[in-house]
C-alpha cells in the first residue's frame, strides 16, 4: 500500500466531473478538461484554483509530513507512512511526498506540490518523475519568508507545460539555439554520493547528445557558499538574519557571474538515495536543492537513471531568474 493520499474525494470528483463535461458540451474551451489531479495535503485546494478553472478534477490530497521528526523528506498517508513505488523500504521524499508516489504509480497524472527547500525536486528525483519549482514570486506564495514556492510533479514534461501555462498564464516559448550549460556536482560545498553524480552526469551527456543544450566547461568553477545555515536562520523565528543575508548576497553574486556566461546549470538533484523510513541520517538530502530556494531561482527535477539500489535518480535543471520556459522548451527538446 503507497498511503499516498490523505483522503480521497470519489463522490465530490464524479460531481465536479459532470460540471466539466457541460462546461465543454456548452461551448467553453478548458485547456485541461477532466484531467484528474491530486492536491498537496489538506488545503491544497486553496492553490488549485486555476487548474481547477482550466478543467482539472481534483479526486484528493495527497500526504504530506506528519508530526515527530525534524526532516521533512517522508509522508504519512491515511494509513501509514508514505512509500516509495519503487522500493517500499524507502521514502518517496518530501514534502510532496503523497503527490510523487501518486504521479509515479500512474495514480494522477499531475499532483501540486510547494518547495521550500527541494519538497517538490526531491520526491520527484527519488520517485522518478519530473518535478518543477518556480521561480519564487512568480506564483503567489503564502509563505513570509520568500523562500517556499509553488510547484507540480508530473510524469512528462507536457504535462508541467500544461500546469505552467495555466498557471502563469504565459504560453510556451521556442530558444533559437540550445542553451548552454553548466555541470556542477556539488555547487562547491558538498560531498555528493559518487554513484549519484555517475548517473546524474550521463543524463546531463544525455541531453547534450540530443542537442537540447550545449555542455561547456566554465571559465571559474561554480562554488557556493553552503546554504544551510542562512536557510535555517531564515526559516527560525526570531533567529538574526544578518549573516543569512550575506550568504544570499554572495551567492546570488556568484550566480549572476554564472548565469552571464551560461543559460543552464546543471547538478544532480539530490546528493544521496532514498533514505529508509528511519530518517536520513545526519547528510542534508537537501543540499543541492536549497540552495535555489534562497536564491529564488526557478529549477526542475527530471529523471537520470537509476542507481544501485534500483531507486531513480534525478537530475536537476537550473535557470536564470524569470525562465520557466527555458527550462521546460530544454526539456521537451529531450523527449521526457
Amino acid at each position: 500500500m503507497l498511503c499516498a493520499f490523505v483522503e480521497v474525494w470519489g463522490e465530490e470528483a464524479f460531481r465536479r466531473a459532470g460540471e466539466v463535461d457541460a462546461r465543454v458540451d456548452a461551448g467553453e474551451r478548458l485547456p485541461l478538461a477532466g484531467v484528474p489531479i491530486g492536491v498537496k495535503g489538506r488545503h491544497g485546494l486553496r492553490t488549485a484554483g486555476p487548474l481547477l478553472a482550466a478543467g482539472c478534477v481534483a479526486v484528493g490530497a495527497t500526504s504530506v509530513p506528519g508530526p515527530g521528526t525534524a526532516w521533512q523528506t517522508w509522508g504519512l498517508g491515511r494509513y501509514g507512512r508514505t512509500v516509495n513505488p519503487w522500493r517500499h523500504d524507502r521514502t518517496p521524499g518530501g514534502s510532496s511526498a503523497g503527490s510523487a508516489a501518486a504521479v509515479a504509480a500512474g495514480l494522477v497524472p499531475l499532483a501540486t506540490g510547494s518547495d521550500g527547500a527541494g519538497s517538490v525536486r526531491l520526491p520527484a528525483a527519488w520517485c522518478g518523475v519530473v518535478g518543477l519549482k518556480a521561480g519564487n514570486g512568480r506564483l503567489p506564495s503564502a509563505d513570509r519568508t520568500g523562500l517556499m514556492a509553488p510547484g507540480v510533479l508530473a510524469r512528462s514534461v507536457g504535462d508541467v507545460s500544461a500546469y505552467w501555462s495555466v498557471m502563469s498564464g504565459e504560453e510556451p516559448r521556442s530558444a533559437s539555439s540550445p542553451p548552454v550549460a553548466v555541470w556542477s556536482a556539488d555547487l562547491g560545498f558538498d560531498d555528493p554520493d559518487p554513484d549519484i553524480v555517475a548517473v546524474a552526469h550521463a543524463g546531463a551527456a544525455r541531453l547534450a547528445e540530443a542537442r537540447a543544450l550545449r555542455l561547456v566547461r566554465p571559465g571559474i568553477p561554480l562554488r557556493l557558499e553552503d546554504p544551510a545555515s542562512a536557510w535555517l536562520a531564515l526559516r527560525t523565528p526570531g533567529a538574526d538574519p544578518t549573516a543569512a543575508h550575506r550568504v544570499r548576497a554572495e551567492n546570488d553574486r556568484r550566480l549572476d557571474a554564472l548565469f552571464a556566461e551560461a543559460d543552464l546549470l546543471l547538478t544532480p538533484t539530490a546528493p544521496t538515495p532514498p533514505h529508509g523510513h528511519d530518517g536520513p541520517g545526519d547528510r542534508y538530502s537537501t543540499a543541492l536543492t536549497w540552495a535555489f530556494n534562497l536564491s529564488g531561482h526557478p529549477a526542475i527535477s527530471i529523471p537520470a537513471g537509476f542507481g544501485p539500489d534500483g531507486c531513480p535518480v534525478g537530475l536537476q535543471l537550473v535557470a536564470p531568474h524569470g525562465r520557466e520556459d527555458l527550462l521546460l522548451w530544454t526539456v521537451r527538446c529531450a523527449h521526457i
